[in-house]
């Protein structure tokens, strides 16, 4: 490839939630009918080409992971379905981010869009992390950097991690 597409394009709703250390997106290559084999492939290009060394994917199947191994782009499948318990879930989760960003990753987590869950995961791992110890205040941040309100489902998963935290 030559020219700016061999640079790929940014993957869409993409924001920093810890600069140069940890980014959301949606779904690379979109999602349900927008989804795009094309563009899934520049996203991974510019993916690659900003130096992560992860992706995080949160969806309960495993689209996309194949076309992550195709191209080489490192990737983690950690389900998190919608009858699974949020504590469970969080606990290991944050466990497995923080210890990814401690050893020098740089993560991008993703879900189908960028939606209240994937909101509450990031507030709640900045308040579990004591990065920022006020649930509102995590939450204003996130939404803030997101450009988009948390809704119920996010604040409650916030919530649920808030309870994980250890004690400081």
């Amino acid at each position: 490839m030559k020219g700016k597409w061999a640079e790929g394009i940014v993957p869409r709703n993409f924001a920093w939630v810890i600069r140069d250390q940890l980014a959301v997106c949606e779904r690379l290559g979109g999602y349900g009918p927008n989804h795009r084999r094309v563009r899934r492939q520049e996203e991974i290009l510019w993916v690659k080409g900003q130096g992560f060394t992860c992706v995080v994917s949160l969806l309960p199947t495993s689209h996309n992971l194949h076309a992550y191994a195709e191209m080489d782009l490192p990737c983690r499948h950690v389900p998190f379905g919608p009858t699974d318990d949020a504590a469970t879930f969080l606990g290991g989760f944050y466990a497995d981010l923080r210890s990814q960003l401690v050893s020098g990753d740089r993560v991008l987590v993703h879900d189908h869009d960028v939606n209240d869950r994937l909101h509450g995961i990031m507030a709640g791992y900045l308040v579990h992390a004591g990065l920022v110890p006020e649930v509102p205040r995590a939450i204003a941040i996130v939404e803030r950097l997101l450009q988009r309100q948390m809704g119920p489902r996010g604040r409650e998963l916030v919530a649920v991690a808030s309870r994980l935290a250890p004690q400081r």
